[in-house]
């Protein structure tokens, strides 16, 4: 799974608090693994992928979630891979 943020986006901020604070609630969060591209230090990477707002999550090149996001949505992402992953 691939999450692209910029260092300078309160949206994104605030996304990787709350994803710290699931890895912190449970620990089968942390076997989710989560590559994260800055897209301002990866651009040529990040420009291969068709978004506009970050944070976004994809998996693979399927576009999870574009933009402002909650703590919950992350959890449901989360969980959606989980549970794909165990299939």
């Amino acid at each position: 799974m691939k999450l692209f943020y910029l260092k300078n986006c309160p949206y994104c901020r605030q996304a990787l608090a709350w994803i710290q604070e699931l890895y912190q609630q449970d620990a089968k969060y942390q076997r989710i693994p989560l590559e994260m591209i800055e897209e301002s230090e990866q651009s040529e990477l990040a420009d291969t992928y068709d978004y506009y707002y970050v944070p976004c999550f994809f998996e693979g090149t399927k576009k999870l979630h574009e933009g402002a996001i909650t703590k919950e949505t992350i959890q449901k992402i989360f969980d959606d891979y989980l549970r794909e992953e165990n299939k």
